[in-house]
């Protein structure tokens, strides 16, 4: 096994200066794999929520999750390590996650998934300001035009509609500043820390969490062998979104990786298109082309302020 491999099971990249050019490749390419195990687990959810309140859904997924994470950690050699679901940072980052899941299942729930969808793509937004106030990771004017820019594509793509914003849809904010805090905390999680684990950390605090809401807000439904199957694979591919996101902060500076987060927006349409026969509108490619030529144009920003950058 190669030294990569076995960094990348511990949860990072070679840190040395001539690979990090790899590390952005890297780390792209986990956020873009983690977009799409997200909307592939949110599609298994949005099937299931046919038959089931939201509330449970949430709770059962993060059951098959649970049962799924462990041969994960086992197999990745970290089981020693499970003590560390309950490290400072993980349970802060991982409470976040929480706070971020609840807050998107209540507005899905209550107001039009467009509107919820376009508002919580604010979130890229929210957290490469996040990085440069917090992380002191260098900004420029022309990476924050960029994400808005995406920003405006993600927009087009979601086409929320024009019957106004309403307090329910406002909580997508709520999912959106979740999230960004969630990974900027997780920026700051100890090396030592397996991946893996952290991943099992967000599956049971989730889980935790969606089991004591569905008990307090929602009368229990008797899931179908249907229901069963897909909630069972939605939170085996739910495992690999907690995993690859982890490992992409980790990889690369958030200004990089972060605006590959609109490509959420971009799978969920391939998701509409294939599962449930959504055909997308010219708004909606345009919207595309716009998302992955902001994306794009961020890598290349950032590969010549490296280029340039004078040695210390």
């Amino acid at each position: 096994m190669s030294r990569l491999s076995v960094r990348i099971g511990a949860g990072g990249f070679p840190g040395s200066p001539e690979g990090v050019g790899w590390q952005s490749l890297a780390g792209i390419a986990l956020m873009v794999a983690s977009t799409a195990f997200y909307v592939t687990s949110d599609t298994c959810m949005k099937l299931a929520t046919a038959d089931l309140p939201p509330l449970e859904v949430l709770f059962l997924r993060g059951v098959s999750a649970s049962v799924w994470c462990v041969p994960m950690i086992v197999l990745t050699g970290n089981f020693r390590k499970v003590h560390l679901v309950v490290d400072r940072r993980v349970m802060a980052r991982n409470l976040l996650e929480l706070v971020a899941v609840l807050f998107w299942i209540v507005a899905l729930a209550k107001a039009p998934i467009a509107d919820v969808t376009a508002i919580g793509q604010t979130a890229p937004l929210f957290l490469i300001v996040g990085a440069a106030v917090f992380l002191r990771e260098r900004l420029t004017a022309l990476h924050v035009g960029l994400v808005a820019v995406g920003l405006v594509g993600a927009l087009m793509v979601a086409q929320p509609g024009g019957s106004g914003v309403s307090w329910f849809s406002l909580l997508a904010f709520g999912t959106a500043l979740g999230m960004a805090a969630r990974d900027l905390v997780g920026r700051g999680v100890a090396m030592h820390v397996p991946s893996p684990v952290v991943a099992l950390g967000a599956v049971l605090v989730v889980l935790v969490g969606s089991g004591v809401a569905t008990f307090l807000f929602e009368d229990w439904r008797m899931p179908s062998p249907d229901n069963l199957m897909q909630l069972g694979l939605s939170g085996f591919v739910l495992i690999f979104a907690h995993w690859f996101i982890f490992l992409s902060y980790r990889s690369a500076p958030v200004r990089v990786v972060a605006p590959f987060l609109y490509m959420f927006t971009i799978w969920a349409v391939i998701s509409g298109l294939v599962v449930f026969a959504d055909v997308p509108d010219p708004l909606t490619l345009a919207g595309i082309a716009l998302i992955l030529v902001c994306g794009i144009s961020i890598v290349m920003h950032d590969n010549r302020l490296r280029r340039i950058a004078p040695v210390a």
